[in-house]
């Protein structure tokens, strides 16, 4: 399970097909494979290896994809930051993460500079900006402007090897850096093509952040299916409808505001959207109001997912988002739930306990808090702290926080 397979596949057996598009950039995935591997190649010139921690404090940016990818190959572990964070909670994770290299912008280089100090483990030849060098900070092309678009030395990876470290938090309490291995991202391809009835010509666009753990579930099917991928360096709910409309998008992934946003947009009309087979609203509860407005203007489209970081999912299904509207929907494939009370028993359909889950696509733990990790992860299950019931079909109703 080494999802650097993915791309070099796309590569040679559909070269031509458009892989990426963001802003003016028109990528097949010969060009993006060529691109993904001059930046593999150059992390590994930097000298890092596999293992060593790439964090990267990036806007939507064709910058973000590429170091996604080129950790896959490489067996670098790639720490996406929020580009909301504050000084503190940055430096905090950094450290935390043991990051040996970071990829920024311009508009964080004074923020870098003020607590690179704490940071010995970075070597002052591994701060890049994306938009050029300035004094202190190398820049992202020249980074990359000798390095080959051959494929990278074989890392020789397998499906425990971690892949990325996600934050929960960092600005409030303990961080917690949720590690993701190659076999749980390599799930989140086939589960969520899968539950997303994804093919090889689904059209993807992201418009919201895609350091979040929400982004991987278009992100990995797209990669795993080869499909065409959109990205906007933003969110904005015009933009998204025209989007839609000229590119014909077929799946969506975004968070209740952003539908919120999107249906009361001047610009919203049906047939605007109809080559949606996919709205999915992840990240919060959707308010049934809105729910039901959506169900209406684009039957047969709306999908919900409740899931955590740290690995348990459930998804309503499109065929069920009507009849069973309330509610978060089922576990996906491979998944079991429990609503378990407050003496650790399983309680009956429709009383309210904590939700608790085990399958595949769960975390191999906390970054370096295996105490963490016992509590969240008992007996194999995981704990999620969340209130709900199921009714007498199985399905999950959420509730409230523990």
């Amino acid at each position: 399970m080494d999802i650097g397979t993915l791309l070099p596949r796309h590569a040679r057996y559909r070269p031509d097909h458009l892989a990426v598009v963001f802003e003016d950039h028109r990528l097949t995935f010969r060009q993006f494979n060529a691109r993904v591997n001059r930046v593999a190649n150059a992390l590994l010139a930097a000298g890092l290896a596999k293992g060593d921690k790439v964090a990267t404090v990036l806007p939507n940016c064709l910058e973000q994809l590429e170091v996604y990818w080129a950790a896959a190959k490489t067996g670098l572990v790639v720490v996406p930051m929020s580009p909301l964070l504050q000084e503190s909670g940055l430096a905090s994770l950094l450290d935390n993460s043991d990051a040996a290299l970071v990829i920024s912008t311009g508009a964080f280089a004074a923020a870098l500079d003020r607590v690179r100090g704490r940071l010995p483990r970075i070597r002052d030849d591994r701060w890049v900006l994306t938009d050029g060098a300035r004094p202190g900070f190398l820049g992202y092309g020249d980074l990359v402007a000798n390095a080959s678009e051959s494929e990278p030395p074989d890392a020789e990876l397998v499906g425990d090897d971690p892949y990325n470290i996600i934050y929960s938090s960092g600005t409030t309490g303990e961080p917690k850096g949720i590690v993701h291995t190659h076999e749980v991202r390599a799930g989140y391809c086939a589960l969520f093509a899968s539950a997303f009835r994804m093919t090889p010509e689904s059209v993807c666009l992201h418009a919201g952040s895609i350091v979040f753990n929400g982004a991987f579930l278009d992100l990995m099917p797209w990669m795993y299916l080869g499909g065409t991928y959109f990205l906007h360096p933003a969110f904005d709910a015009g933009r998204v409808i025209e989007e839609v409309e000229r590119s014909k998008i077929t799946h969506l992934v975004m968070v209740p505001s952003q539908i919120i946003a999107l249906l009361n947009h001047p610009a919203f009309a049906p047939e605007k959207l109809a080559s949606l087979e996919m709205i999915q609203s992840v990240g919060a509860p959707l308010h049934l109001e809105y729910k039901h407005r959506l169900n209406e203007a684009l039957p047969g489209r709306f999908y919900e997912l409740y899931g955590l970081t740290e690995g348990f999912m459930t998804v309503l299904d499109r065929d069920d988002a009507v009849r069973k509207a309330g509610s978060v929907g089922a576990p996906i494939g491979f998944y079991e739930m429990r609503i378990l009370g407050e003496d650790g028993q399983e309680v009956p359909a429709g009383q309210i306990g904590e939700i608790c889950g085990r399958g595949p696509l769960m975390m191999a733990g906390y970054y370096k808090r295996p105490d963490l990790t016992a509590k969240a992860v008992v007996d194999g299950w995981l704990h999620s702290g969340d209130l709900g019931y199921v009714d007498k079909d199985g399905y999950l109703f959420l509730v409230d926080r523990k």
